[in-house]
Parts: C-alpha cells; structure tokens; sequence
C-alpha cells in the first residue's frame, strides 16, 4: 500500500460513496488508487464547482462532502467553492494534490501553497509530510468537518507522499484533539434560564438560521414553535425550517424580507436566535434592533455569540440536542394567541410588487413554479435577483431551499444542485439560476449528463446583470456600466448542444401550463424565462 491507497481506503472507511474532481498529474495517484474501490467519481468542468457539487451533496445528506483536486492552478480554483462553503459552514473534505516534497517552495511548476492560501476558509488544513500519517489526518478531517460548527477542512498530499509506502494502515477508532473539544450539549443551568425567560414574556419569536438544518433539528425546531405557539421566522439559510403557509411561520426577515418577518423582530420582547449568526443582509442593525429586547442566542460555535449584538442568554450547544431537551421542559408560557394574529395580519398584507405586461413577473413565477414541485423537492438559487425573488416567493413544505448565503457566489446552483441530486436521486432538483450566474457555470450541464441526471434548470433571462444594474440605477444615477450581457447564448440552441428539452416563458400567460409542462417531461429542461431588466427587488419599488 502506498500514500494514496492509503487515501482512498480513508475514504471507504469514512463512508464516501461519490468525489467530485478534475484530475491534474499531481493528483493522479490517488484517483488511480479509487479505481480500486466502489466510489464514484465525477467530473466536473471547472474545479470550484467540484467543491460546489460536494457542498450541495453534504446539505442533503448530512455527511461531508469530498472534493479532490490537482496542484496549482487547480487547487487556486477550488478556493472560491471552499470559501462558499466555509461562509455557510458546510462540511467538506477537500483533497488536492502537491508537487514533490522536496520542491515545495521552489516556485516549480503548478506549484501553490494552498494551504496558506485557503487559510481563511477552512476550519483546518493539512500538509502531509508521512504517508503514515494520512489515515489519522483523515480520521480528524472529517470528524473536525462534520462536528462543532460545520465546515470545509483541506488535506494537501505532495506527490511523493502520494507514492510513499505506507507499511502499516492504522484507521484510529476514535478521535481525541486536545485543543478541539466542541460543545454538544448545552448547559443545563442556561436551559433552565431560557425556560423562566420564556414564561415571563409575551412577545416571543424563534428566529432560525442555516444551523437549523446543519444539525438536523428542523423537525424538533418545528415542534417547539407548535408546542409552546411562539412564531418563527428565518434568515435566507433558514428558509425551510418552517412550512412557507404554517400558521406560525412569518418569512424572512432581513433587507429583503417580508413585512411581517421584520415586524415579529422589531416588536418582539424575546428573542431566540438558533443557528445564525446575526449577519447585515439578516438584521440591518443588530445592535439597535436587539437593544430592548431578550437575545437568547443558540449555536454550536461560541464564537458566533455575542459577536453582532448583546446576547442575554446564551446557550453553547447543538441545536438538535438542546431542542431535544428543552421540548421536555414544562414551561408555563403565556397566551400568545393575540401576538400570533398580530403577525398573521401582518402577513397577509401583501407587497405589490410590479407586474410586467410585456414580460415574466419573477415573483409570480417562482409562487408558480415552487407550488407546482413536489412537497419534498430541493430548490437551489443561485446569486444576484432571482436568489431574492426566490427567498421573497418561494413557498415551502418538507423540501430543501439551498443557495450561497454567506459568500453570494455566483454560478453555485447548478453544480450545488447536481450534488443534491447525487445525493439522493429519487428526490426532485430544481436549479434557478439568473443568466449571469447560469453562464458562470453551464458547462455543469456536461457533466449532469455524464453523469445522467434528470435536473429541471431554470434561467431569468434579463440580459443583464440584475442586481448591479439595480444599484446603478438607485445609487449611481442610471449610469450602467460592466452589465449588459446580450452577447448571452441562444438558450434554445445551448439546450440544444447539450442534448436538452427546451422550454420557453416570455409573459406571465404562458407561466401555468409551462411550468406544469416543465416539472412532468422526463429528463433534464432547460426553462428560459424572459424577465424586465428594470425588474427590481428594492423596498423602494413594494407599495
């Protein structure tokens, strides 16, 4: 056995069954050695869409993702899909290949420190310098990855440790870091606190964030708010925590949240925070905003506490254990049934928003389309305005809303939804895609046919880059610059090339039988949309 046996027998053992790559010489023992086993390897077409597709197979099952890249260049372009991962605390294990130990630092060909390089977007990274070493590293790239607060850990393998023997393979039962020790259990003293905080309220919300589902505590999150009748609303990650027309459910909050979201925030008394990290896009002024008001913040990092705004109670812990406990509680709440219709009042006053005559209004095509997939389906958005008419109208049951919260990487919904596909392909995947970030990665659609995929694509096809375009419009004085993007493909004949069914929506008409239409023909589509390019998600533009 040699380094990269070693590695991919790693890999068995840790329970992979799929790798997402581009294969480069660096790395080319340790693809020859997976030939030896039975995971499946996919090619992607540009490296950080393989950590993409690893991102959108681990949000789906739960398990981290395995990403596996050459030197160089190679590993450069993987930062960008680690970062994404890293800001939405996804948990990856990123493989990449090395020049010769002897030549690190030589400047020799496709050399890169990527460990340096990528230091600010892992939890943790490896240089191997024993090939001995490769299964403990292992061992401890995934348990730091899939533990704690979620996140990518990179493991760079320089070729000779790659062909290195290894004399003996030590797989270790179990995994004890002296310096990481994450808190799963919350305090039980903190616990008993929230209880009393709770009891003496009478305004409380949950507001829920992507740790909701890192730590797969949606259903118990769910119970709680019922059990006790206290509302919920969520940030862009946390969209689906909630069904989108429970009761209780208010929407997103944020800069581009709904009315009655902002509204549970800004006349709540309490507060609970579970799984987020108070970001600017989520709350406008957190310190303000949180001022008079019982923060009771819960996560698994402690480091996210306190951070952005004062937090009164905090509680360190997974989100699913803590809620396991505190679904035990008898709590002696108030009646909350005012506040709830309070809310729900304000839920039903719509925003009117403006309704193209010429063109496809996207947030009446998004209630369209998301009603019409099934009731468990995944919804990936990718960045720039159809990510916000997508949060703004997307309507949710027991299904999946994905898209890059943290960084807004644009051109990681159709890989992010090929991974999700991967990883559980009875369930249906839509990807919704604006056509600049589609054309950032459409070459995907090559390798969702390789690897014989039945995605449903979406394309807003505005010609232009939407949401820059918007903020010229507002802050610089319609001066447009750097966004028009009619030299774009012909869709038709892209759907075309690459072997796809092709549909076509120019007016709001056309959007009901077209959807049902889309969602039912077998095999993957590709769905244009023609959108305004003066469309606009901006408050400003919601009467």
């Amino acid at each position: 056995m040699n380094g990269a046996d070693a590695a991919a027998k790693c890999l068995e053992l840790a329970g992979v069954t799929t790798v997402y790559g581009y294969p480069g010489v660096a790395i080319c023992p340790v693809f020859d050695s997976l030939l030896n086993t039975d995971i499946h390897t996919v090619l992607v077409r540009s490296e950080a869409n393989a950590a993409h597709a690893a991102s959108g197979e681990a949000r789906i099952s739960g398990k981290p993702g395995v990403c596996i890249c050459t030197s160089g260049p190679g590993a450069t372009n993987l930062i960008t899909g680690i970062a994404t991962a890293y800001m939405d605390s996804i948990p990856m294990v990123c493989i990449t290949g090395q020049v010769n130990s002897d030549l690190i630092g030589g400047d020799v060909f496709q050399e890169a420190d990527i460990t340096g390089a990528a230091e600010s977007f892992v939890k943790y990274s490896y240089l191997v310098r024993k090939a001995s070493d490769i299964p403990r590293i292992f061992k401890e790239a995934f348990h730091i990855a899939s533990t704690g607060r979620r996140g990518p850990v990179l493991i760079d393998i320089p070729f000779d440790i790659q062909n290195q023997e290894v004399r003996k393979f030590d797989w270790p039962e179990e995994v004890n870091l002296r310096t990481y020790k994450p808190t799963f259990y919350g305090n039980p003293m903190q616990i008993r606190k929230v209880v009393t905080a709770l009891e003496n309220c009478e305004r409380p919300i949950l507001y829920t964030g992507g740790g909701v589902h890192l730590c797969q505590a949606r259903e118990l999150v769910r119970a709680f708010s019922e059990k006790f009748n206290i509302p919920v609303v969520s940030t862009m990650m946390g969209i689906g925590a909630m069904p989108s027309k429970h009761p209780l459910y208010m929407g997103m909050a944020g800069n581009n949240g709904n009315l009655a979201a902002n509204k549970a925030i800004n006349e709540s008394d309490t507060v609970i925070l579970v799984g987020a990290r108070i970001a600017d896009r989520a709350v406008n002024n957190p310190g303000k905003m949180m001022a008079n008001k019982t923060l009771i913040h819960i996560d698994v990092d402690p480091a996210e506490i306190g951070k952005n705004a004062h937090c009164d109670l905090p509680i360190v812990g997974d989100a699913k254990a803590i809620f396991e406990v505190m679904l035990k509680e008898e709590i002696n709440m108030p009646d909350l049934s005012g506040w709830v219709s309070e809310l729900q009042t304000y839920r039903k006053k719509k925003s009117r928003r403006v309704t193209p005559e010429r063109f496809t209004d996207p947030a009446y095509f998004v209630q369209k389309l998301s009603s019409a997939m099934d009731d468990d389906a995944v919804y990936v958005a990718d960045v720039g305005q159809n990510q916000i008419w997508s949060c703004a109208n997307v309507i949710m049951r027991e299904g999946r809303f994905l898209t890059s919260g943290g960084m807004g990487t644009m051109g990681y919904s159709l890989p992010a939804a090929i991974g999700a596909k991967m990883a559980n392909r009875d369930t249906q995947v839509v990807s919704v895609s604006g056509d600049g970030g589609f054309q950032m990665a459409m070459m995907e659609l090559a390798t969702m046919n390789q690897e014989n995929l039945d995605l449903k694509i979406v394309v807003l096809n505005n010609s232009t880059l939407g949401m820059v375009r918007e903020a010229q419009k507002f802050s610089f004085g319609e001066r447009y610059t750097m966004v028009d993007l009619n030299g774009g493909p012909d869709y038709e004949q892209l759907a075309k090339a690459y072997r796809l069914k092709y549909l076509k929506i120019e007016n709001n008409d056309e959007v009901d039988s077209t959807v049902k239409k889309f969602l039912k023909t077998k095999g993957s589509v590709l769905l244009e949309v023609i959108v305004d390019e003066d469309g606009i998600v901006r408050k400003g533009d919601r009467k």
